[in-house]
């Protein structure tokens, strides 16, 4: 046998290995990247004044890595998955995050100092799946329950849902995207939120230009 052959797969099983032990919890992914976009919100004043410029470019580096954007789509798109080609799903993919960064825009523009309590998460080492449960609230209020569903994947652990006081995100798509599906179809789908994102990106470019 080639000694050669037996050492590299020795090394890449070794380089397997760590790159999996380094993989974060899912909830320690959570409560990071919490504390890390908070830091820059706390510490940019331009953010703070609802630069948004800055706050996409905050929102796709440190928040959207950590979303499965093709599962999130698929699960609010339901059945009509099946039937959609390649390119309505890529499409389907492309408007549903757009839509998730102009939610995670306004979220950011109307931050006021709120408190981000990441529960500690207890989880089988075979887990792959996980319910990373939070509280979101201003100190002395009511918290307001957030849950991230999450995924793992090869490259680490992904959300796929969240649910607001018990109430999925994607499922509440669900609804508005079957009954667009059915009225006009997936390319009538992928116009609405296509038009919808649009119109969102030319009222901020608007408001933008006025600064």
């Amino acid at each position: 046998m080639d000694m050669k052959k037996i050492i590299f797969a020795i090394l890449m099983y070794c380089m397997l290995g760590v790159a999996q032990a380094e993989v974060m919890a899912p909830d320690a992914l959570i409560r990071n990247t919490v504390r890390e976009v908070t830091d820059i919100i706390k510490q940019d004043k331009d953010i703070q004044a609802g630069d948004q410029d800055k706050i996409l470019k905050l929102v796709d580096s440190k928040v959207l890595p950590h979303f499965d954007f093709r599962r999130m789509t698929q699960l609010a798109v339901g059945k009509y998955w099946r039937t959609a080609t390649p390119e309505q799903r890529l499409a389907l993919v492309t408007e549903f995050r757009n839509m998730l960064v102009r939610t995670y825009t306004k979220v950011f523009t109307v931050y006021r100092e709120q408190k981000v309590d990441v529960k500690p998460l207890r989880m089988n080492p075979n887990d792959t799946e996980v319910t990373v449960k939070t509280g979101i609230g201003l100190p002395g209020t009511p918290t307001t329950q957030v849950d991230y569903e999450m995924k793992k994947a090869d490259d680490g652990w992904k959300v796929f849902d969240i649910s607001i006081e018990g109430v999925s995100m994607v499922l509440s798509y669900r609804g508005t995207f079957t009954s667009e599906i059915k009225d006009n179809g997936i390319d009538g789908l992928i116009k609405t939120l296509s038009d919808k994102n649009g119109s969102a990106t030319n009222v901020a470019l608007s408001k933008e230009s006025k600064r």
